[in-house]
């Protein structure tokens, strides 16, 4: 008996989605970092065994749409309540129950198993989550709640054993030696991101785009030629910094985390282009590949 099925994982943004997601997987899948709206794909990450095929799917997390972006993140996360076998609903310990009403009702209406977890427990003390685990017993009954600590690794292990007594009996989706529905190419991308996510302030990283123009691997090493795209030339001269240094900076922490992602020798060329409010175009944004309905 071989058993395969979607495990999606859903909620507001910054409640340890990616974090999760990366330990349950066992790979560097989803860049995690203290910023919200880091996710802005929905990212599938697959764990193979004899008898099983999980594929998680991180998502974006869930708010009201102020541009195109957006909308495209927010139509990600709302997709994968329709294809999950397995729903996890991330919450965390700061988190008001009543947040994002609207879609936490549409995740009330879903036939499938969901399991609450209620992440970064490490962070609060027992009777502030008894009685979050109360609270959210009334909001969806039909869940089963999981108190979690993805940084600290706490009954992770729990959850991932839940989840393998849930799925469907099916055939495999993927071949068994995948690991992600992701091209090399979306990796790139989603590194640099990080870096800009972790080195600039304010609205600068929620406005740059990162594309690869050029990608050849030989056995040794990868030659790389990347553009980062902001909506402005002021961003531009910020992510570029005083004589290159910022965007040197970025490069060369994003060619070490390259390097350990590929395991063979990286030349990155980073360069940075105005794509005017790319946020809010259609076709470019379906050529960054987000989802527009």
């Amino acid at each position: 008996m071989h058993k395969a099925g979607f495990v999606n994982i859903v909620g507001n943004p910054n409640v340890g989605k990616s974090t999760l997601m990366n330990l349950l997987v066992g790979e560097r899948i989803s860049i995690a970092t203290f910023k919200a709206q880091t996710t802005r794909h929905r990212i599938m990450g697959i764990i193979n065994s004899e008898e099983a095929q999980i594929v998680f799917s991180d998502t974006p997390g869930v708010l009201k749409p102020n541009y195109k972006l957006q909308e495209s993140m927010l139509a990600f996360s709302e997709g994968a309540l329709q294809d999950a076998d397995v729903l996890l609903y991330v919450t965390d310990v700061v988190e008001k129950v009543d947040k994002n009403a609207d879609f936490i009702g549409k995740v009330k209406r879903m036939q499938v198993p969901i399991l609450l977890l209620i992440n970064k427990i490490d962070l609060s003390d027992q009777s502030t989550v008894e009685r979050l685990i109360e609270e959210w017993k009334e909001v969806l009954p039909q869940a089963e709640v999981f108190p979690i600590s993805a940084q600290a690794k706490f009954n992770v292990d729990n959850v991932l054993n839940r989840i393998k007594q849930l799925l469907p009996e099916s055939p495999p989706y993927f071949d068994k030696d995948q690991w992600t529905d992701k091209p090399a190419r979306f990796f790139v991308t989603e590194i640099i991101r990080e870096k800009i996510l972790l080195y600039y302030d304010k609205e600068i990283p929620y406005a740059v785009e990162v594309a690869v123009e050029e990608f050849k691997e030989s056995e040794r090493n990868i030659h790389i030629r990347t553009i980062i795209y902001v909506e402005r030339d002021s961003q531009k001269g910020i992510i570029i910094g005083h004589k290159g240094v910022a965007l040197k900076k970025v490069s060369s922490e994003a060619r070490k985390t390259l390097e350990k992602f590929f395991q063979k020798s990286i030349y990155l060329e980073v360069f940075v282009k105005v794509d005017k409010d790319w946020r809010h175009n259609d076709r470019r944004l379906e050529a960054f590949g987000y989802r527009l309905d």
